[in-house]
């Protein structure tokens, strides 16, 4: 019943691809037919998810439908944790994309509503996959959906290179997987991965779990994969582009989980690099989300910052496989797990409502958007709420999330090896920097744009798309799941410790529950945190304080009270009489020069008059930053590759008698190596 379930949101999802294909967008309804089609198949989706966890495992033996081996699909309880997080997503994003997709001119082309259904398709099909065809065949098809919306609006210069980069690092990943999948079949014969735990220890073992890991997390964009995020997120058309940060991201995820379960026990260096790219790809993300003055590569740099974050607790899990200390892997896994959750549900939420927006101010510069919780309410109360709750704020889900993380990362004198003991204390450290700088960039981001008021009070949105009838309904869900899963934490761990049971223990992960109500990292006596509670305390004790406030002021803190804003401690100082973007950043920017490679330098600047006068020069201070992977690690290597292809073009003369020339050379080589050998 469950295989049937999925079967038929993957005939929905093909017969609704196949025919926006064949008869185009030009039509309303037909556009947001297959978003409809997307929306009852993720309902499927859902339900078959619910099934996987609290089931029993189920195989299925499909033959050789793929025309190679025996083709496998299996639910168990993994399996089913990240289909109903899938699915349920998949029907929020859906119906912000028919409310979208409804509004002329926003969805032209044939590649949005394919590219969604197949990216959905696509997810489904690597959850599912026991095998290793079936596997790669399911995750080069995602690659190929990420290529398609990344480059759906293909007109655009930007969007053309998003895709191809989008593309780029997919196939690394592919290959990477493939690789590893290689190695272990060949070790065991067999292309089930179920068979690949009888893996003994050992070389082969380890290089196989080193190439499994990097497959994945290039997918997620870990350092130094991670340049893919913020060219092919704001590339996507509308809240497509939320189905690629907060739905299919997470089968990233879904890999390095599944695959833990398999190959077991991992090399401690292993659990040491896993640490270290996790806590500096956290950092790296964020302080660069931070200083960024468009919206859309905020929230891109942020998914950065977020998978990183999750990489963190990944690793925390790896140090107690290869130490052999289950707690840690219940708390790790769990502190990841719950970071997958509030991740995807904020990242949706915010890439689902901001195009709306965005759409209609023809803008997504930050100085710009002043005032747009006054034109989009919907919108903006789920930006709002999923803002904070990337932020770490209580009392949202990503509050318990990053809390779990950071216990996790304090378990660390339990474990005996010094370098795993670093290894933790470094990512700790990089972990409670990271939070701090988050609050600061999700706080700019509020105050710029839903907070505040247009800086021209002329300047208004040409029209106004507040989500429509399913999309509002999709917002207010979305909202209320940032504070109502916090509110629901002990029973959201009691679903997660179903789902992981395939990994780790039940019982270790339902020792996170000190009371039904009350939550601690596992082990006992070390501390506490009710978020049930919280979400009660903290209403109650700010209507407490704000009305005791206003009895002790006599009503005057009520008063409004208009002063000229303080804009320099000296006179004459052009400008707004408000925070800009790149001044509320300013400070992070000096801060922490270093890891942004910040530049600054020193201009002078001539302005003319309307009568072409010049007048008195002024000097501006002017500073860019650099993303150091792409500066350091991506422009070298480009610049190589370059150098190498135009030396290549001259050995291209066009002469029959050079190119067998060539050949022969190159067949005296091989003979050469191979004598050799």
């Amino acid at each position: 019943m469950r295989f049937d379930l999925i079967l038929t949101a993957l005939c929905l999802w093909a017969a609704a691809a196949i025919a926006d294909l064949a008869v185009g967008s030009r039509h309303r309804l037909v556009r947001q037919a297959a978003y409809l089609a997307g929306l009852a198949g993720g309902v499927c989706i859902t339900i078959a998810g619910v099934r996987g966890v609290v089931g029993p495992v189920a195989t299925l033996d499909l033959g050789s439908l793929l025309g190679f081996s025996h083709t496998l699909v299996r639910l168990d309880g993994v399996a089913g944790l990240f289909l109903t997080l899938s699915g349920a997503l998949a029907v929020l994003v859906s119906g912000c994309m028919v409310s979208w997709a409804g509004v002329k001119g926003r969805s032209t082309g044939r590649a949005a509503a394919p590219g969604f259904l197949l990216l959905l398709g696509s997810v489904t099909l690597v959850i599912i996959a026991a095998d290793a065809f079936f596997f790669l065949f399911a995750w080069e098809s995602l690659t190929i959906a990420f290529f398609v919306l990344a480059g759906a609006r293909r007109t655009e210069r930007p969007a053309t290179r998003a895709a191809w980069v989008t593309l780029g690092v997919g196939k690394v990943s592919g290959a990477s997987l493939l690789i590893g999948f290689l190695l272990l079949a060949g070790r065991t014969g067999s292309y089930a991965l179920a068979a690949w735990s009888h893996v003994p220890a050992g070389a082969v073992h380890d290089a196989a779990y080193l190439l499994v890991v990097i497959g994945f997390v290039a997918k997620v964009g870990v350092v130094p994969f991670q340049v893919w995020l913020p060219l092919g997120y704001p590339a996507a058309p509308g809240p497509a582009r939320a189905a690629m940060a907060g739905l299919a991201a997470n089968v990233g995820f879904y890999g390095l989980w599944r695959f833990l379960g398999v190959l077991g026990r991992p090399p401690e260096w292993l659990a040491i690099a896993t640490l270290v790219a996790g806590a500096t790809t956290a950092l790296l993300g964020i302080v660069f989300a931070g200083v960024q003055a468009r919206l859309d590569r905020v929230l891109a740099y942020s998914s950065v910052e977020n998978a990183g974050l999750i990489t963190v607790g990944y690793g925390v899990a790896l140090v107690g496989a290869a130490t052999g200390h289950p707690p840690l892997v219940a708390i790790g896994l769990l502190a990841a797990s719950l970071q997958v959750l509030a991740h995807a549900v904020a990242k949706t939420s915010l890439f689902a409502s901001s195009p709306f927006f965005l759409d209609d101010w023809g803008t997504d510069r930050l100085d710009e958007l002043r005032g747009v919780g006054h034109t989009h309410r919907f919108a903006s109360v789920a930006f709002g709420l999923s803002s904070l709750t990337l932020a770490g704020a209580p009392p949202t889900i990503g509050f318990v999330s990053e809390w779990f993380l950071l216990e996790s990362l304090m378990q660390e004198f339990r474990v005996g090896p010094l370098a795993l003991r670093l290894a933790m204390g470094y990512a700790g450290a990089l972990v409670a920097l990271t939070v701090g700088i988050a609050a600061l960039t999700f706080i700019r981001l509020l105050g710029l744009t839903i907070l505040s008021r247009p800086a021209d009070r002329s300047r208004s949105p040409r029209e106004v798309h507040d989500g429509g009838i399913l999309g509002r309904a999709g917002f207010v869900v979305l909202a209320v799941s940032c504070v109502g899963l916090a509110a629901v934490a002990p029973s959201v761990i009691r679903y997660l410790a179903s789902g992981l049971t395939p990994i780790v223990a039940r019982s270790d992960l339902l020792s996170a529950l000190k009371s039904p109500w009350v939550l601690q990292p596992v082990y006992h006596g070390f501390s506490i945190l009710s978020p049930s509670w919280l979400t009660v305390v903290m209403p109650i004790g700010f209507v407490v304080v704000a009305l005791m406030a206003v009895a002790a002021s006599q009503g005057r803190a009520l008063r409004v009270r208009r002063v000229p804003a303080w804009r320099s401690a000296a006179s004459g100082v052009p400008g707004t009489d408000r925070y800009t973007s790149f001044g509320y950043a300013n400070v992070l920017r000096h801060v922490l020069g270093n890891v942004l490679g910040a530049r600054r330098q020193m201009i002078t600047v001539h302005d003319e008059t309307d009568a072409g006068i010049t007048e008195a020069a002024r000097v501006e201070a002017r500073t860019s930053v650099v993303e150091p992977v792409e500066a350091y690690v991506y422009g070298p290597g480009r610049r190589l590759f370059l150098r190498v292809s135009r030396a290549a073009k001259r050995l291209q003369s066009g002469r029959l008698d050079a190119y067998i020339g060539y050949m022969l050379f190159a067949i005296v080589v091989v003979l050469i190596v191979v004598a050799a050998l």
